[in-house]
């Protein structure tokens, strides 16, 4: 059931780090889920790269009570259409779509829009939004290129994602505008294929102990 009491603030303060997840079908998402919980992690961002990604939302969403699901790769309204009626509680796009904007305000979603420029999140902030993805952000420029970023732009919170790992995380959970990052790293696709579990809870409270 979608939560809309949320909003983009909520969603970015439940972790220092939203686990962003690609999905291959021969893993179970609920499990998956479950083991990120266990590990103290009560946020993930499921991509829409693969052709189960919709089902595995809406499968952690029916199972997982205590884990926020987002959906990411948004690109268009039909496929925001779909997350929504699957329970996403938030949508995540590599950019700025206007369409997925709309549904996500139609129904009341946190709506997280990439941007690589100072130009783009300019147009994300005229649109009414406070937070963006900085994508990538490791190719953009960073932690400097954020804090320029905020230098201009001091109303917008930022959540950088794209080469973000745990050595690096600290840097940009040191600045100002920044309550957490996406990240790949506590989902390595060898392990979910290997049903590793006890693998991603460890990683998930070392990542957790690092960035507390």
């Amino acid at each position: 059931m979608i939560n809309n009491s949320l909003d983009i603030h909520n969603v970015l303060s439940i972790s220092p780090v939203i686990p962003v997840v690609v999905l291959p079908p021969e893993v179970d998402a609920v499990k998956l889920a479950q083991a990120l919980v266990a590990g103290g992690i009560g946020v993930i961002e499921i991509t829409l790269r693969t052709p189960n990604a919709i089902d595995c939302i809406a499968s952690i969403v029916e199972e997982v009570s205590d884990i926020c699901v987002g959906a990411g790769t948004v690109w268009n309204s039909d496929e925001a259409e779909k997350v929504v009626a699957a329970g996403a509680q938030f949508i995540v796009s590599p950019s700025f779509v206007k369409s997925v904007f709309e549904v996500c305000e139609k129904h009341g979603i946190p709506y997280l829009p990439g941007v690589a420029t100072v130009g783009e999140a300019a147009e994300c902030k005229s649109s009414g939004l406070t937070a963006v993805k900085v994508f990538p952000a490791n190719i953009v420029g960073g932690p400097s290129a954020i804090k320029a970023f905020a230098s201009v732009l001091p109303q917008l919170t930022y959540c950088p994602t794209g080469g973000v790992n745990l050595d690096s995380a600290p840097e940009y959970l040191a600045l100002d505008n920044i309550v957490c990052v996406g990240g790949s790293w506590i989902i390595e696709k060898e392990t979910i294929l290997a049903g590793d579990w006890e693998s991603v809870q460890k990683t998930a409270r070392k990542t957790l102990q690092k960035l507390c």
